[in-house]
């Protein structure tokens, strides 16, 4: 993987074990050669991942739509810094600039990110994997949520798989080239090899 997506909170949460994650992930990023994209911001753990990246000589680029820029919650000190014009635009050109996506803990934005690039997934628009850092257990009901989803009949056990999910940065990275790696050979997904089961 080249570039990764990392969607994340514009808050830095109640604890400080989400913005230490945020930055962990950003140096991790970084220390691989991975070019960190993300929403542009400076706030919150979006500011955060990119400080680690940024800190460890990692390229950092920032979409932000002009609405936000003008409030001045861009960024100042990227490697590059993209301006569009929406929303929709900013999560279009993400995507479009990345071989994967991670998500931190974070609020709708956060959710509305992952949720979109999941069906896209799904429906075989995109085919990078998708991972989510589960951070201080702050994701355990969501999982919860989509077996729960797998039970009742709305989601398929193979399309749960597409989810890939750890607790921490370097573990998180490895089990998405390993997904990416068995993706591209075409092989079946083994769901037990990318969701942890604690």
């Amino acid at each position: 993987m080249q570039s990764i997506v990392v969607y994340c909170g514009s808050n830095p949460g109640k604890k400080a074990i989400y913005a230490e994650a945020a930055y962990e992930l950003g140096a991790a990023l970084a220390k691989q050669n991975i070019k960190l994209i993300y929403g542009g911001g400076n706030m919150g753990l979006m500011g955060r991942v990119a400080d680690g990246a940024m800190d460890n000589a990692g390229f950092v680029t920032g979409i932000i739509p002009n609405f936000l820029a003008k409030l001045e919650v861009a960024h100042k000190t990227l490697s590059e810094l993209h301006f569009v014009e929406t929303m929709h635009e900013r999560k279009a050109k993400m995507v479009s600039m990345s071989d994967g996506v991670i998500a931190l803990p974070g609020g709708y934005g956060t959710l509305d990110e992952l949720f979109e690039i999941l069906t896209w997934a799904q429906l075989r628009i995109f085919h990078g994997p998708v991972g989510l850092l589960n951070v201080n257990g702050f994701y355990d009901l969501l999982m919860l949520q989509l077996d729960k989803m797998v039970e009742e009949g709305f989601l398929r056990a193979d399309t749960r798989t597409l989810l890939v999910v750890a607790e921490d940065p370097a573990t998180l990275l490895e089990k998405m080239e390993a997904f990416r790696l068995q993706n591209a050979e075409n092989k079946p997904l083994d769901g037990s090899l990318y969701v942890d089961k604690n």
